[in-house]
C-alpha cells in the first residue's frame, strides 16, 4: 500500500523547473527490521543541524520483520511539522511497494530507487535517480551479514548530496546515533560517504528540492512524546509505575525505567521507585489503585485495549476516590484493529469508562512539551480531586521524532490535595472520609499508616454513606453521587485552559485537540490564503470544559470539530456539555486512515463544506 491518495497530474512548471527551498516531504520506504531506523534518524537530524524545522514520522507494521515500513521527514522553512499529504522525494529500497509508491507521486517529484527496479520505466513526469545500492555497499563493507543494514546508510550520502545537506552534518548526526560504538559509527559513514561520493560523480541533480542553512533550530531539541512523558512522570514525583507493555505505550515505560535508574536511586544505594510488569492490564491499575490509596503517586501507561481491561477498576477508583495516572497512547481500533497506527478513538469510552455513573477528567497534550508539563498537572490533579487522571496522548505524539524548545523545569508546588495529619486530626477530633466540607465535592483523606484512631485504614467499593460506613440507603447513594458529580463541576475551573485564537470578524470557528492541532494550524493558514476564509481556533487541553469553550462556541455561527476518529467523538461530548440551541452550530471534521492528519484534507473538507 502507498501512504498517498494523491493522483498523479501535470506539473505547472515541467519537471524540475521550479527551485523549492527547505519546503519538501521525504518518503523512505523500506522493509520493517533492515535497520533503516538509525538511517532515517541521521537524515532527519542533518537537516535538522543545518537549521530547517523538521519532523519525523514512522510508518511501520505490526509485525517483527518483514513487512513493509515508511518513514516520513516534513522539512519546512515556515515551521509546518504536521504531516504533509503530498510526498516530493521518494527513496524507494522496497522491491514489495516500489512501483505502487511512485506511481501514487504528484508530477514533478523526485524518486531515488535501487538500480534493478527500473523504476524510471513506469513515469515519464517524475525525476529519477537510479543508484546500485548492492556494489556500493559492498566496496565499505566487507562482512555480507552486516550489508542489509549498512546498506541504508548509503541512500542517506545520496539523498545528501542530491538535497544538497552538508556532509559535515551528516557525520555529526552519525556520531551522535552511533555515540558509544565508534567502529559502527566509522563503517556508516563510509557507507554514507560512498554515496555522496556516487551520487557527485553519476547523478545529475534534476530535481526541484533543496536544502539550504537557516537559523530557525538553534537551541532546540528532537525527542519523541513517550520519552517526554517519562521525564515529565519522574519531575513530578511519580514512584510507583505499573505496566503491560502493549504498543505504542511500551516505549514510555521503558525509557522511563532508564531515566529512574540514573536518577532515582538513593545514597544507600537502593532504588526510591517501584516499577512492575504486571500479567495484564487489569493487574497493572489494581497496583497503580493499591498504591494511590496508600499514599504514592502511581501510574500505569497502556492503550486502547488495555483502556477497555481497566474498565472496572476505574470505576472503583472513581466511587472511593483514589489518585491515579494513566496514559493513553491512542492507537486505531476497535478490537486489536490497527496497532501501528494513530488515532483518538478513546475519547468518549474514557470520559465515563466503567459501569454506573462515572466522570473522568482527561488532558490533551499536543506537543512533547506538553507531554512533559501536563505529567506533574496530572498527578496534582489526581491527588487534588482524589480520582484517576487519563492523559490522552496518541502514537503519533508517543513514537515519533518531534522539535521542540528544552523543556522549562517545573517550579509548581506538588498539591498533595486534602490529606489530614495526624495533627489535623488531633485538633479536629476525627472527620467523616466522604463529607464534602468545602463545597467542592472533594472530602478529606488520610494516608494508611497515620498514627491516629480517627485515621482511615479501609477503603469500600460497595455503597457506603459519608462517615465511610456501609450503606444501602437510597438517600446515602444519590448524596453520595451528587457530590462525586459536584466534585467533577470543580474541575474545570483546574484542568488546563483551551488555547483560543482569535481575530475580530471570524464567523466560523474551529475546534481540535492533541495532534490534529498541527494539521489545524497549518489548514487555517491555507483557509485564509486560498479561500479568503478567516476562522478562529481553540484547542482544547482538559476535560470537563471549561467556560472559554462555552464562550467560544456562542460567539461563532458554525463551528467544525477535528477530530482523528470516525464518531465525532469529542463533538459528542461537546453535546452533551452545551446548551441545546447551541449543538447545532457543531460540524464533524473526521480522519479515520491511522495516518497523521494533514492539512490539506482539513482544507478540502471544510471548503466542501462551506460550499467553496
Amino acid at each position: 500500500m502507498a501512504t498517498t491518495d494523491i493522483t498523479p497530474q501535470e506539473s505547472a512548471g515541467g519537471v524540475g523547473q521550479k527551485r523549492i527551498v527547505n519546503d519538501m516531504s521525504i518518503q523512505v520506504a523500506t522493509v520493517n527490521g533492515s535497520g533503516s531506523q538509525s538511517s532515517n534518524t541521521v537524515l532527519l537530524r542533518s537537516i535538522f543541524q543545518m537549521g530547517v524545522p523538521v519532523s519525523g514520522k514512522n510508518m511501520f507494521p505490526s509485525n517483527i520483520a518483514g513487512l513493509p515500513t515508511w518513514y516520513t521527514i516534513r522539512a519546512n522553512k515556515n515551521g509546518y511539522i504536521g504531516r504533509k499529504k503530498e510526498i516530493d522525494f521518494l527513496v524507494a529500497m522496497n522491491p514489495e511497494t516500489a512501483q505502487e509508491d511512485t506511481m501514487s507521486l504528484a508530477a514533478g517529484a523526485s524518486v531515488l530507487y535501487d538500480e534493478p527496479l527500473k523504476l524510471d520505466k513506469l513515469r515519464d513526469d517524475l525525476v529519477f535517480y537510479a543508484v546500485p545500492y548492492d556494489k556500493l555497499v559492498a566496496a565499505v563493507c566487507p562482512e555480507a551479514k552486516l550489508r542489509k543494514l549498512v546498506k541504508n546508510m548509503v541512500y542517506v550520502g545520496v539523498v545528501a548530496s542530491l538535497l544538497t545537506i552538508d556532509m559535515g552534518e551528516v557525520e555529526k548526526a552519525i556520531r551522535k546515533q552511533f555515540a558509544k560504538k565508534v567502529k559502527a559509527a566509522n563503517l556508516n559513514l563510509s557507507a554514507a560517504q560512498a554515496g555522496f561520493d556516487y551520487a557527485k560523480a553519476n547523478l545529475q541533480k534534476r530535481g526541484a528540492f533543496y536544502i539550504e542553512r537557516m537559523n530557525a533550530t538553534a537551541g532546540k531539541i528532537i525527542i519523541d512524546g513517550n520519552s517526554a512523558a517519562a521525564l515529565g512522570c519522574m519531575f513530578a514525583g511519580c514512584t510507583v509505575v505499573t505496566w503491560y507493555p502493549i504498543t505504542p505505550s511500551s516505549s514510555l515505560v521503558e525509557t522511563m525505567i532508564d531515566y529512574m535508574k540514573e536518577y532515582r536511586i538513593g545514597p544507600d544505594g537502593k532504588a526510591t521507585f517501584a516499577i512492575v510488569q504486571a500479567e495484564d492490564e487489569l493487574a497493572a491499575i489494581g497496583m497503580v489503585i493499591g498504591a494511590g490509596w496508600a499514599g504514592a503517586r502511581s501510574m500505569t501507561a497502556t492503550a486502547g485495549p488495555g483502556i477497555s481491561l481497566m474498565s472496572e477498576f476505574a470505576g472503583l477508583a472513581y466511587y472511593v476516590e483514589v489518585p491515579g495516572v494513566i496514559w493513553d497512547i491512542q492507537r486505531v481500533g476497535p478490537s486489536t484493529g490497527l496497532p501501528t497506527r494513530t488515532s483518538q478513538g478513546d475519547i468518549l469510552s474514557t470520559a465515563f469508562l466503567s459501569h454506573g455513573d462515572t466522570k473522568n477528567i482527561m488532558l490533551f497534550p499536543c506537543s512533547v512539551t506538553e507531554c512533559f508539563s501536563m505529567a506533574p498537572e496530572a498527578f496534582n490533579l489526581a491527588e487534588q480531586f482524589q480520582t484517576l487522571v487519563f492523559v490522552m496522548s496518541d502514537l503519533d505524539l508517543g513514537m515519533n521524532n518531534w522539535m521542540s524548545d528544552p523543556f522549562e523545569y517545573p517550579t509548581t508546588p506538588i498539591n498533595r490535595g486534602k490529606v489530614l495529619s495526624k495533627e489535623d486530626l488531633d485538633r479536629l477530633g476525627g472527620f467523616a472520609r466522604y463529607k464534602d466540607v468545602d463545597g467542592d465535592g472533594i472530602g478529606y483523606r488520610t494516608l494508611p499508616g497515620t498514627i491516629h484512631p480517627a485515621a482511615a485504614y479501609f477503603a469500600r467499593g460497595s455503597g457506603h454513606n459519608e462517615r465511610a460506613q456501609y450503606s444501602e440507603r437510597a438517600d446515602d447513594f444519590e448524596n453520595n453521587m451528587e457530590r462525586l458529580n459536584r466534585k467533577f463541576e470543580t474541575a474545570r475551573s483546574f484542568v488546563p485552559r483551551p488555547e483560543v485564537t482569535k481575530g475580530d470578524k471570524a464567523k466560523i470557528g474551529i475546534i481540535g485537540y492533541g495532534t490534529s492541532h498541527w494539521g489545524i494550524t497549518e489548514s487555517r493558514d491555507q483557509l485564509r490564503d486560498e479561500y479568503a476564509i478567516e476562522t478562529d481556533y481553540l484547542r482544547l487541553r482538559g476535560y470537563p470544559f471549561s467556560r472559554e469553550v462555552h464562550e467560544f462556541i456562542e460567539q461563532h455561527e458554525r463551528i467544525y470539530v477535528v477530530e482523528q476518529n470516525r464518531d465525532a467523538q469529542m463533538l459528542t461530548l461537546l453535546k452533551l456539555d452545551l446548551k441545546p440551541e447551541l449543538t447545532t452550530r457543531l460540524r464533524s471534521i473526521a480522519h479515520i486512515t491511522g495516518l497523521p492528519l494533514d492539512a490539506r484534507s482539513i482544507t478540502d473538507e471544510l471548503t466542501s463544506m462551506e460550499g467553496k
